[in-house]
């Protein structure tokens, strides 16, 4: 009897944690995206499955099937010993899928029915998984947009927010950018912009959409990775919230952020800020690192980032309510903000 069950997106989700989820599409695929948490064994390597595709175009399904057999028979011994070294050291059931739960997750299945432990597969595969996130993006939520200039310290008070049972989404962590000019700038490489949305849709599950969810206000794009409409939608028709924070303060954050990095790299990333900071203060902000002035190097930048910053607001008619924020009065300025909106 067979001991593989089948489950939809939906009853695999709910019980997340119970399961070590195995993505076994090739390793393109999964590079491309994939449901976050999942471990790529594949089945076929990229090279299989180009073959097997090729055969299926030019000899039809059965002909395809039986290639696709002979080119992943050699590796099932491989494949079941990884599988059991997983199940062994995370003593869960394994949950498989491929595109759309076809041959790859069957025969994973099988071949790990041979240990004789229960297996699952995720129906329809990681098509269902996009179905399901686009769903999830498109759900109503509370949302609170946390506002204000470059250097109030915004992210940080998400992650405050946070640490008192506040949710929180932070889209700049999701993304490895800081959203500004040189916000992937000791930053790890950005995820696939589905992959992006992959990861927003985990965190927004883990939500509670009758609470207040508060997000940084963002342009549509951080770096590379685009806010899905569906969120957008609803970030443009939110609440704001505007932190202020003396210039003096930003400007010793944003020195505290950057001025550790290699000055090669700032100097590299200015100069293509020049057509938005124009041509004299480029110049004069990459001569300020030069030498080693960082607090003018900010300075020059702050003109660019405070006028961009009131052009967002211009262009995207927002309603701020204005919050004064003493970062020397954390815990006070942290209360305070919360009973803003929940009291």
């Amino acid at each position: 009897m067979s001991q593989t069950k089948a489950l939809s997106i939906d009853e695999a989700l709910k019980h997340k944690g119970s399961y070590i989820w195995v993505d076994v599409r090739s390793e393109s695929e999964f590079a491309r995206a994939h449901i976050p948490g999942a471990i790529n064994i594949p089945i076929l390597n990229d090279g299989d499955r180009a073959e097997v595709g090729t055969t299926y175009k030019q000899k039809g399904r059965e002909v395809a099937v039986q290639v696709g057999l002979r080119l992943a028979g050699p590796k099932f011994e491989a494949f079941y010993i990884a599988l059991m070294a997983l199940q062994k050291s995370h003593n869960k059931p394994v949950l498989f899928y491929c595109w759309r739960g076809g041959l790859r997750s069957q025969i994973a299945s099988t071949i790990t029915q041979w240990s004789g432990v229960p297996v699952y597969i995720i129906r329809d595969g990681y098509r269902s998984y996009r179905h399901w996130t686009l769903a999830a993006l498109e759900a109503p939520k509370n949302i609170i947009l946390v506002a204000g200039h470059t250097g109030s310290g915004k992210t940080e008070i998400l992650h405050l927010l946070q640490q008192k049972d506040q949710q929180i989404i932070d889209l700049e962590g999701l993304a490895n950018h800081k959203g500004s000019a040189l916000g992937g700038v000791g930053m790890p490489e950005q995820p696939r912009n589905e992959m992006f949305e992959n990861l927003l849709a985990i965190e927004l599950f883990g939500l509670n959409p009758e609470r207040i969810t508060y997000i940084e206000n963002e342009s549509r794009m951080i770096g590379l990775c685009a806010i899905p409409q569906g969120l957008w939608v609803q970030m443009q028709q939110a609440p704001s919230i505007e932190i202020l924070v003396d210039r003096e303060t930003r400007i010793n954050r944003i020195l505290a952020e950057y001025a550790h990095l290699p000055k090669e790299l700032l100097i590299e990333q200015t100069q293509k800020l020049r057509k938005r900071l124009g041509g004299q203060h480029e110049k004069a902000a990459v001569e300020a690192l030069e030498q080693d002035d960082f607090k003018t190097w900010v300075e020059l930048l702050l003109v660019y980032y405070d006028k961009s910053y009131a052009h967002f607001v211009e262009k995207n008619n927002l309603s701020l309510q204005k919050f004064a924020w003493d970062w020397n009065q954390l815990e006070t300025s942290l209360l305070s903000f919360i009973e803003l909106k929940t009291s």
